[in-house]
């Protein structure tokens, strides 16, 4: 049960952070393209990492992060404002890189099938 709470709360909190980030943030820092990829709320519900998607060089990731992280309670209060929570938890944004994982290891597969191409050849 308790299992099954956390993770519709981490569902509604993705959704629900990600539209606060999109129409309420209005920082130059904050690039346009992020996206929230994910949400892990702790068990005490006191705490949720949220997992940001950034697309840009390392620099530009690197101030969204930051812009983020400065603005998490303004974030988390126009948050609570449209979750109904006791407590609502202490926000840590953490930069996502399976995107930029994915695309290496396809890369990588891709060299991989030229080069089968090429040996059959």
């Amino acid at each position: 049960m308790a299992k099954n709470r956390v993770a519709r709360l981490n569902s509604l909190l993705k959704e629900v952070i990600s539209e606060v980030i999109r129409e309420d943030v209005d920082n130059p820092h904050v690039n346009q393209f992020v996206s929230v990829t994910q949400v892990e709320i702790t068990s005490d519900l006191h705490h949720a990492k949220v997992y940001i998607s950034v697309i840009g060089n390392q620099k530009v990731k690197e101030e969204t992060i930051e812009a983020l992280q400065s603005a998490a309670g303004f974030i988390a209060v126009h948050s609570s404002k449209k979750v109904v929570m006791r407590y609502f938890p202490n926000l840590t944004f953490k930069l996502d890189t399976s995107v930029d994982k994915h695309a290496r290891i396809d890369a990588v597969l891709g060299k991989i099938r030229e080069e089968q191409k090429s040996r059959k050849n």
